[in-house]
């Protein structure tokens, strides 16, 4: 199974990582990926959100780099486990064309 999640909006994290660990329960090798763009880029700051990218290290964490010069985030204030990319908009193009299902958050 292989599934990328959209967050765009800070109050959707939440819903986005509750989603995840029920993927997770039932299939825990599932090829999962967090993209964040829009004004949700911010939770790669936030503590919670960093402590779940420790207790999920096999996820991989996406961030747009767009979204980072429009709300001021510099590369060096995100966890090693992010990886930043041009375009949140065309990494989830690429990702639906590799195959992955597309979850809005």
């Amino acid at each position: 199974m292989k599934v990328v999640f959209h967050v765009d909006e800070l109050g959707m994290i939440r819903e986005a990582r509750h989603d995840i660990e029920h993927i997770l329960l039932s299939e825990p090798d599932a090829d999962i990926v967090l993209l964040m763009n829009g004004e949700a880029i911010q939770g790669y700051l936030l503590p919670r959100v960093i402590k779940f990218m420790k207790e999920y290290p096999n996820i991989t964490y996406q961030a747009c780099h767009h979204s980072m010069r429009t709300f001021h985030v510099r590369s060096k204030q995100m966890h090693d486990q992010v990886e930043i990319i041009e375009s949140g908009v065309i990494g989830l193009v690429e990702l639906q064309e590799r195959g992955y299902s597309y979850i809005k958050c």
